[in-house]
């Protein structure tokens, strides 16, 4: 049971629409914003204020939207045809009479930077006053583009007017419509078949509702934001990249305000779900994406990319390094120039190099490979040193094979280890050689033709060339 929490309601999310401004084929709310798709924002926000359901309005692509927002509890509607937000509801209406809350909170798809403690003002101030509907507003210097708010005196609204059909006066009106808006389920359902396409649009509009309700004397206020950010839409890609710098902005000053030294935020990209510890330093040009998680004391060198990957304390990531889907203990160091990817795992202390490479392995506790490398498919043990220029030769064309390099063993440098093979604990491999067989442990492998050296040859080439 939940406790010590408002009236009860539930939430509609509208996200059927086109991304007609995007000049995509793109569902608008599937376009990517710091690291999640945009409609995720306001799925996040409605389940802070743990609603008694939630509703999700799909309708183009809405295949991809399914999939891309399924959640245990969230309920589909599908609006096949998209022929306006009064529409999305009128489909919904199914739905709404079988909803338990006598409240239903409207929101858009698009509007990433709503707070939840707005959402449940504009709640309680709607149930507060026994509204019909109660509509989240804001003051914007420059209104041009939004729906104007016409207010009877005090809180009552007249009517909702879309720039379109807005006259002079009422274009001067710097009071505007969010789009989302609190309903009374039971008046919602009596007066939403009143709604017509007649008007400039040529939809069914949810804002024509507040002319409606007004015939019928039923009360319509209005809620206003304090701050008018957080109730931005984005609507093509100008405004999804200016939206992309407020949250990045905002989750850098977070960090930073929990210990982390950002040294340049307006160059670092941080999606919204990384994690990263205190005392940790992260330079200009880092991209920091996905679910990474970065632990304490962390030096993450200028221009380097970690995308879902957990880093452990006081790892060092050097300059210009890539990362992905891989995991680093504690004290590990990469870099610079070094690429870890597919499930790469480096335990305590392990040192990756310049140029080097794992794929799909495991580098034990203090194991080096730091110049010119290539680690796939492989296992290496505790202090194991990896000469420059190695690789684990792991594809044949159409199989990946495992190599094994057991603790302590000495890799020379230029060896080709073929797989599959193992070199045994303590064991070396001569610098230049192709290793195709197990070396025992506590062993020398050689494989390398025997040095020939022919004297006199170059006299003799360069005698011949003469002649031609």
């Amino acid at each position: 049971m939940k406790e010590n929490r408002q009236p009860s309601f539930s939430v509609l999310i509208l996200a059927a629409g086109k991304a007609t401004r995007f000049k995509s084929e793109r569902s608008k709310v599937l376009h990517q914003l710091a690291g999640l798709p945009l409609g995720e924002y306001a799925l996040r926000t409605a389940r802070t204020i743990e609603p008694d359901r939630t509703y999700l309005v799909v309708g183009h692509q809405a295949e991809s939207v399914r999939q891309a927002f399924d959640r245990p509890g969230l309920i589909f509607i599908e609006q096949k045809e998209q022929r306006g937000t009064g529409h999305a509801l009128i489909v919904a209406r199914p739905e709404l009479e079988r909803c338990p809350s006598p409240t239903l909170l409207v929101m858009t798809g698009d509007a990433p930077l709503l707070d939840p403690a707005t959402l449940r003002g504009l709640i309680e101030a709607h149930t507060k006053a026994c509204a019909a509907a109660t509509v989240l507003t804001a003051v914007f210097d420059n209104p041009r583009g939004y729906g104007r708010i016409v207010r009877v005196g005090g809180s009552r609204i007249r009517a909702v007017v879309e720039e379109k059909i807005a006259n002079a006066a009422q274009k001067r009106i710097r009071e505007i419509n969010s789009g989302i808006i609190c309903f009374n389920i039971p008046k919602l359902l009596a007066r939403l078949r009143e709604l017509t396409d007649q008007n400039a649009q040529r939809e069914y509009l949810l804002t024509d509702l507040a002319a409606i309700f007004n015939r019928h004397r039923e009360k319509v206020i209005a809620y206003r934001v304090e701050d008018p950010s957080e109730v931005m839409g984005v609507n093509d890609r100008i405004e999804l990249a200016q939206m992309e710098a407020i949250l990045r902005r905002r989750k850098a000053e977070a960090l930073m305000r929990a210990g982390v030294t950002v040294v340049h935020p307006e160059v670092t990209y941080i999606d919204e779900s990384v994690d990263v510890g205190p005392d940790t330093v992260i330079e200009p040009g880092v991209s920091l994406l996905g679910t990474t998680s970065v632990g304490r004391e962390c030096r993450l060198g200028r221009y380097s990319t970690i995308t879902n990957s957990k880093l452990g304390d006081r790892v060092t990531i050097r300059q210009s390094v890539v990362v992905s889907d891989s995991t680093l203990a504690s004290d590990a160091a990469v870099g610079p120039f070094a690429h870890l990817r597919d499930n790469a795992v480096l335990e305590d202390g392990a040192r990756i190099g310049n140029f080097v490479e794992v794929k799909k392995s495991q580098v034990g506790r203090g194991t080096k490979a730091q110049h010119l490398t290539y680690l796939g498919n492989a296992t290496l043990g505790e202090k194991v040193n990896v000469g420059a220029g190695t690789v684990t030769c792991n594809y044949d064309g159409q199989k990946k094979y495992p190599t094994v390099v057991e603790d302590g063993a000495f890799i020379g440098s230029g060896s080709m280890l073929v797989a599959p093979v193992r070199v045994g604990r303590g064991s070396y491999v001569a610098a230049g050689s192709t290793i195709t067989n197990d070396v025992p442990p506590e062993s020398l492998g050689i494989g390398r033709a025997p040095q020939v050296n022919k004297e006199g040859w170059v006299e003799k080439k360069k005698a011949v060339g003469s002649k031609q």
